[in-house]
C-alpha cells in the first residue's frame, strides 16, 4: 500500500469550518471530496496531521469523517487507511472514531 501525508493546516487550512459547501470555502465536504476519496479508492495509507490548526469544529469532522460513512465506506476501510496524528489535542482521533461510529449506526 502506497503513503501520503496530508498536513492539514499546510495543505488545506489552518482555519477548516463547517459542515457544507454554503459554509464556506474550507469545509467538511470539501475536505472530505479533495483529500479522503481517493486515498480510500486508491488504498493509499495516508497519514492526516491535524496539528497547527485553529481547531477542528464538530461540523467539520463529523461531515468528512462521518460523510464518507454516508458515501459508502466503511470503518474499517477507513481506519485502515488513515492515520490520525494529533500531538496537540490527543483526544481528536478518538472523536473522529466516535464520529465514524455514529455515522455507521445511522446507516
Amino acid at each position: 500500500m502506497q503513503q501520503a501525508t496530508v498536513d492539514i493546516p499546510n495543505d488545506f487550512s489552518r482555519y477548516p469550518a463547517g459542515r457544507y459547501i454554503s459554509d464556506g470555502p474550507y469545509n467538511g465536504t470539501k475536505f472530505r471530496d479533495d483529500f479522503l476519496i481517493e486515498p480510500l479508492k486508491s488504498h493509499r495509507h495516508t497519514v492526516l496531521m491535524f496539528d497547527g490548526a485553529r481547531g477542528y469544529g464538530s461540523s467539520f469532522l463529523e461531515e468528512a469523517f462521518g460523510g464518507l460513512v454516508r458515501l459508502g465506506f466503511n470503518k474499517a476501510q477507513i481506519l485502515e487507511t488513515f492515520e490520525f496524528i494529533s500531538n496537540s489535542d490527543p483526544t481528536l482521533p478518538n472523536e473522529i472514531i466516535d464520529y465514524i461510529n455514529d455515522a455507521e449506526k445511522g446507516c
